[in-house]
């Protein structure tokens, strides 16, 4: 059956943008003695900068300023957004509903990184919502921002199928009692330090 309504998270999931946030939390981290591996970056996906900034201070007992830091890594993402490319296959998805069902983007980004994002892919007009950190108290896993989404869009719950690459953002969903279609089954992103991916 056709979903009501589709929602689509962002980074990794519209935009292939997962490989550029990890050379940019790299380079910060790097900069402070902070600790982040690739593998960890997937398993945090769809956590704000924020919060994925204060478990890494926190763990390294340093006395950093976490928003300084967590908005150094997003200016050092933002250096690198001309190289970000669509994820053609889920876009793809996007075109095919576009004007058809009311669709929505529910993304851990916040507000102005996630509208420069889809103005850099020039999909910003496809969506009826953008719903992004700011908007929400509670993050992925916790199934708010999918329920604000849909709540924008009109669309009950259950009525909505969601586009999602991170196991954080795939329980969010289903907590939301929505269906889910989990990217990385068909889209895989560039890795970092290709020799860290565990099988």
């Amino acid at each position: 059956m056709e979903p009501q309504g589709v929602i689509f998270d962002l980074d990794g999931t519209l935009a292939d943008t997962m490989p550029l946030h990890y050379e940019a939390w790299r380079t910060m981290c790097g900069r402070y003695g902070l600790e982040l591996s690739e593998d960890r970056f997937y398993a945090l996906g769809g956590r704000p900068t924020v919060e994925v900034t204060k478990l890494v201070v926190g763990e390294s007992g340093q006395p950093l300023d976490v928003l300084a830091l967590a908005a150094e890594k997003e200016r050092l993402f933002l250096e690198l957004i001309d190289r970000v490319t669509p994820i053609e296959s889920v876009v793809d998805v996007a075109r095919k509903f576009r004007g058809r069902i009311p669709l929505a983007v529910a993304t851990g980004a916040d507000r102005a990184i996630g509208s420069k994002i889809l103005g850099y892919l020039k999909i910003t007009d496809w969506f009826d919502a953008l719903v992004t950190s700011d908007d929400v108290a509670r993050h992925k896993p916790e199934p708010d921002i999918f329920l604000e989404a849909a709540r924008r869009i009109g669309i009950a719950p259950g009525g909505c199928l969601v586009y999602e690459d991170a196991d954080l953002g795939i329980e969010a969903a289903r907590r939301a009692g929505m269906d889910v279609v989990d990217v990385r089954t068909f889209y895989r992103p560039r890795r970092v330090t290709p020799g860290e991916l565990k099988p």
